[in-house]
């Protein structure tokens, strides 16, 4: 028997290399803020900063640029984070602490009249306090770093992100109030909660965290029980920072499993659902799945082999409820990596060796492909592949494949005494805490 073509080692330093070099070159290094997508006339979004806070002690790690070099850059973006305006103002940069989803990459000012975003602002908090880990020398700025994320953490009030209920809120706008959506059921604000009951300023207490888990909903598909949560990247985001392996919360412990092993149970459904195909895309097998939030090729409704096709834009495709319109998502499938490698290097290794998407890019992978959809006329690739690169895809491979490779992120995490006392106020116990 012919043994699987895997993406070996060099593949992954590519990769991380190659999507590392948007934060190089996607981001403004005045102020620090890193563009959501590479549209042209698009703002910045502080998630994807917050992922670039947390990629540069990577870069250094791995020589894709100089510890000079990110300590310059790092420092120009907790300054200017903490010198922006706080305040209710329509274009200021944030209030209470938090951000705005979307800034003007030159201003810094708030962008297309977005929502403070809660769950935005902790991932922009967390490579804050990612980058004070790394930065431990006696150098003036390394110093300036790990006061900086400090306090950036401690000013966030997340009591306030409440609105008078146990659970956070996804978000505030000066015109119109708290958004009426909140943060329940099983997703990415696990980072969230914790970080939120991790404060020493504004914590949230622990009955706000029992109040998120109540929320939860324990699924069985193809053979699997786990938290349900359909598009991958709710699986992943919180384990870029945290190493889950071993630690359990309440919940957890009355389950027999980790969030680690959770997320490795939805990596492989998502894989598993790609092998039984039941609405009949082209190209879903083994080694290619993925479906998470992701750019696609509508709005468009297209006849394919008889049948009505309807593809949607940018949206949080999932598995097994859907949606889904065949639009796969090579960046969720590198971001599975410590969860799943003897079926992610496989996936890895079709995005890259057969199906080609590494070619003709800028940075790795585009950020989805459509096999189903034919997309222009005269592309390439003979079927849609997204035009761009989005921050938010390019973070977690470099992270995922780093805490693959060595564990970086999650030592450093580890050492971090706010991340330490939120889970433990969640009521985690067990393995390296």
């Amino acid at each position: 028997m012919n043994e699987k073509k895997i993406a070996s080692d060099a593949d992954l330093e590519n990769i991380q290399r190659e999507s590392f070099n948007y934060f190089l070159h996607e981001a403004n290094p005045a102020n620090g803020l890193v563009i959501d997508k590479t549209e042209p006339n698009w703002p910045a979004s502080i998630a994807a900063t917050g992922l670039a806070l947390a990629s540069y002690p990577v870069g250094v790690k791995r020589g894709f640029m100089s510890r000079l070099a990110a300590v310059e850059r790092t420092l120009a973006t907790l300054r200017f984070f903490w010198n922006s305006p706080q305040g209710t103002e329509a274009d200021a940069t944030g209030y209470q602490g938090f951000y705005y989803h979307f800034l003007d990459m030159e201003t810094g000012r708030r962008a297309w009249r977005s929502e403070l975003s809660t769950v935005d602002s902790a991932f922009l908090i967390a490579g804050a306090l990612t980058a004070g880990l790394f930065f431990d020398e006696d150098s003036a700025d390394e110093l300036e770093i790990r006061d900086l994320a400090d306090k950036l953490y401690l000013r966030v009030n997340w009591q306030w992100a409440q609105n008078g209920e146990p659970t956070l809120t996804h978000g505030w706008r000066p015109e119109s109030g708290f958004l009426k959506y909140r943060w329940e059921g099983y997703d990415e604000a696990l980072l969230l909660y914790i970080l939120a009951l991790g404060s020493p300023t504004y914590p949230l207490s622990e009955s706000s965290y029992s109040a998120w888990c109540s929320t939860y909903r324990w699924l069985s598909s193809y053979g699997y029980d786990y938290i349900y949560s359909g598009s991958l990247f709710t699986h992943q985001l919180s384990h870029v920072w945290i190493d889950f392996r071993g630690i359990q919360d309440e919940f957890m412990r009355g389950k027999g499993i980790d969030y680690f092993e959770n997320s490795r149970r939805a990596t492989y459904v998502q894989q598993k659902y790609a092998i039984e195909n039941p609405l009949g895309f082209k190209g879903y097998r083994d080694c290619c799945w993925g479906l998470t939030a992701s750019d696609g090729p509508g709005p468009d409704t297209i006849k394919i082999d008889g049948i009505a096709r309807e593809f949607s834009n940018y949206l949080a495709r999932g598995v097994p409820f859907g949606p889904d319109d065949g639009t796969i998502a090579p960046w969720a499938i590198a971001a599975s990596l410590p969860f799943a490698p003897e079926i992610v290097l496989p996936a890895l290794e079709y995005c890259i060796h057969q199906a080609k998407l590494t070619e003709l890019n800028s940075y790795g992978f585009k950020a989805s492909f459509n096999p189903t959809h034919p997309g222009k006329v005269g592309n390439p690739f003979g079927y849609w592949v997204s035009p761009w690169h989005y921050g938010l895809n390019q973070g977690p491979i470099v992270l995922m494949i780093e805490n693959y490779r060595s564990d970086l992120i999650w030592r450093l995490i580890r050492r971090c005494p706010h991340i330490i006392r939120g889970l433990q106020r969640a009521d985690f116990k067990g393995g390296w805490l």
